[in-house]
């Protein structure tokens, strides 16, 4: 029997779908402003793998990988480039289509992009306030409850208690609780927004992984992956919205993939240290490029770091 190492209970555990046969799996894609780097293929590669194991192993699989298309580096980069967001995001759609191709990954069943879930998540956020699990601020924004749900910290293995204010977020007065996330931003001139009776905004990076996982695969999914460092926050605050607004066990196995890493550091565009896919691919041979790169990023264990 397929074994999987659930990052939540922290060991290997036997893996039984909810629905025999069938397989429900999503996992975090790309927030699209520029060309993905090798640190980005690494998580891509692993979990396309995981896709066709489960297919050679007899699953149906649905595999959803969402693609996030408004987000605060987005309309920077587009503000930096003067041109629109849409044409930004097409774009670095397109070339994320090509250089995933050419690295030989399966596409993905279904690839969701946050703003086609904007009434989505504002349903759940509706939900979330209607269970006193998140309220609206006075500077319009609207703000998950982190104390009021009880099993915040259950994935990451962090005490509410233990988490400092100013750690991961600024300290924002408009907040209850300075570990409280934000579901709704309020709209700031020139941005991107969507009218809602919250007033006008956009949605926090959290809820519309929520809103996409129930979207596709409703209210329990199989398996959900994503890089090591999504834990915590992201990972962390999909479980309180998700299981919050509908009672019900969000994800049954947790799948995380270990960093690849610089001279011992984590690849990351914020850190300025990264090779684009695109980059390497173009000194590679072009018909066998590809596959070096595959196989250099599959051949350690997918929890074991590259350096």
């Amino acid at each position: 029997m397929l074994k999987i190492f659930n990052s939540q209970a922290r060991e290997k555990q036997s893996f039984m779908p909810l629905e025999p046969g069938k397989v429900r799996m999503y996992v975090c894609g790309l927030t699209v402003y520029d060309y993905f780097h090798l640190g980005n293929a690494r998580t891509l590669t692993v979990f396309d793998m995981v896709y066709r194991w489960l297919q050679q192993s007899g699953y149906a699989v649905k595999y959803v990988r969402n693609i996030t298309d408004v987000d605060d580096k987005i309309i920077d980069r587009a503000n930096r480039n003067g041109e629109p967001i849409e044409a930004l995001t097409e774009r670095m759609v397109a070339a994320m289509h090509e250089d995933c191709d050419r690295l030989g990954m399966l596409r993905p069943s279904a690839e969701p992009r946050a703003t086609a879930h904007i009434d989505g998540m504002l349903s759940m956020i509706d939900t979330l306030v209607g269970k006193g699990l998140a309220y609206a601020a006075d500077n319009g924004d609207v703000y998950f409850a982190v104390r009021e749900f009880p099993g915040y910290g259950k994935l990451s293995g962090k005490s509410v208690d233990d988490l400092r204010a100013g750690e991961r977020v600024a300290v924002n007065t408009s907040k209850r609780d300075p570990l409280d996330f934000v579901l709704w931003k309020a709209a700031k001139p020139q941005e991107p927004h969507w009218v809602s009776h919250y007033g006008k905004g956009r949605p926090g990076w959290n809820i519309e992984c929520s809103a996409m996982c129930k979207a596709e695969h409703g209210d329990t999914l199989d398996i959900h992956g994503g890089g090591w460092d999504l834990q915590f926050p992201h990972h962390e605050g999909e479980i309180a919205q998700s299981e919050g607004a509908s009672g019900q066990t969000f994800v049954r196995y947790w799948m995380h993939a270990a960093f690849l890493n610089m001279d011992s550091e984590k690849m990351s565009k914020s850190l300025g240290n990264f090779f684009t896919v695109r980059e390497i691919l173009a000194k590679l041979d072009p018909v066998q490029g590809g596959e070096v790169i595959r196989y250099f990023l599959l051949r350690g264990h997918y929890r074991s770091e590259i350096n």
